[in-house]
């Protein structure tokens, strides 16, 4: 008996530093969206140890929408959320300092039915375009832009849009309430794994226009004064995120996982989603930043200050640096 005590307390003398230092990671704490894409990366980096692996411990809330996340974050609620980078320009230029770290780059496009005979955009005039969120849609000022320059096309005047909820703009295309959709990358990955036609995709539009596709659109937001104050978290959450993303990039089985997350309805769906979110993974460059302010300048022209604010040109320090 004496043997086995001396044995289990030299066994919780052993493991006891350990198990203090796993209690013992810092906290940070993330709002997400519940059914967020997003969480496809934040399940992969908690299955796989990448925030303890990187010195501290992510703890997720979930929330309904982008504006309780918001809520959540700008009231110190959240440490970190997942937003666009105009947004944060667009707080910036009013005062309050927030940066972003590169998370996806995916964008969406423009599908139509495969039988539809819609070969270009201006075979849409006259006809009605599903958009989904509002006319400040990025997507949708990115593809004015490019049917301006490309064709001479104002497609705002030249069609009829409807604006809806991702699911509606959805379903509305398979109805034939539209003849064209422009939806969330997710959501058009779907569409096309159900035969639907893509005419033109924004990054090839974001192309011709002069701006680099290359640019990641969403990405963890901070604040200013917590990223100065722990910088070891906020690296640890970069190299989280980059881990995450190439173990999904380069690992099949890895997806499996995540299958209930995605809401696929198939096999065809499946695949599509995987290889959708794949292509938006950044390249990990630093980012361009003259081609991002040109950007925020195309988009200050298309949807004005309630868009973008006061941000008229990309604001300095936006684009956290952390190598």
């Amino acid at each position: 008996m004496k043997v086995l005590k001396w044995f289990l307390a030299v066994c919780l003398f052993a493991f006891a530093p350990g198990a203090a230092m796993a209690e013992d990671l810092p906290q940070l704490r993330a709002a997400m969206l519940a059914s967020g894409t997003v969480n496809w990366e934040i399940s992969t980096i908690k299955t796989h140890e990448f925030d303890r692996k990187n010195g501290f411990e992510l703890k997720v809330q979930d929330y309904a929408d982008n504006g309780a996340t918001r809520v959540a974050f700008e009231g110190g609620e959240a440490d970190t959320m997942v937003a666009d980078w105009i947004w944060v320009a667009c707080q910036r230029a009013a005062g309050k300092d927030y940066v972003f770290i590169p998370y996806s780059r995916a964008v969406g496009g423009l599908v139509v039915k495969d039988d539809s005979g819609i070969k270009a955009l201006p075979d849409l005039a006259g006809k009605k375009i599903g958009i989904a969120g509002g006319p400040l849609d990025k997507s949708w000022l990115i593809l004015r832009a490019y049917a301006k320059q490309q064709h001479g096309m104002d497609l705002a005047a030249e069609t009829e849009q409807v604006f809806g909820a991702p699911p509606l703009i959805f379903k509305s295309a398979f109805s034939d309430e539209t003849a064209g959709t422009i939806n969330f990358w997710h959501f058009l990955a779907k569409m096309k794994a159900k035969g639907m036609r893509e005419v033109i995709s924004v990054a090839d539009a974001a192309a011709a226009l002069k701006l680099d596709p290359d640019t990641p659109l969403l990405g963890y937001v901070l604040k200013g004064e917590y990223a100065a104050a722990h910088p070891d978290i906020v690296k640890g959450l970069y190299e989280a995120s980059r881990a995450a993303k190439e173990l999904l990039r380069s690992d099949d089985t890895a997806w499996e996982g995540l299958r209930d997350k995605m809401n696929a309805g198939n096999d065809a769906e499946f695949t599509a989603l995987r290889e959708g979110y794949r292509a938006g993974i950044p390249s990990g460059r630093p980012i361009d930043e003259a081609a991002a302010d040109r950007f925020l300048r195309l988009m200050a022209d298309l949807g004005g200050a309630e868009l973008v604010g006061k941000a008229t040109s990309l604001p300095d320090g936006l684009f956290l640096r952390l190598e």
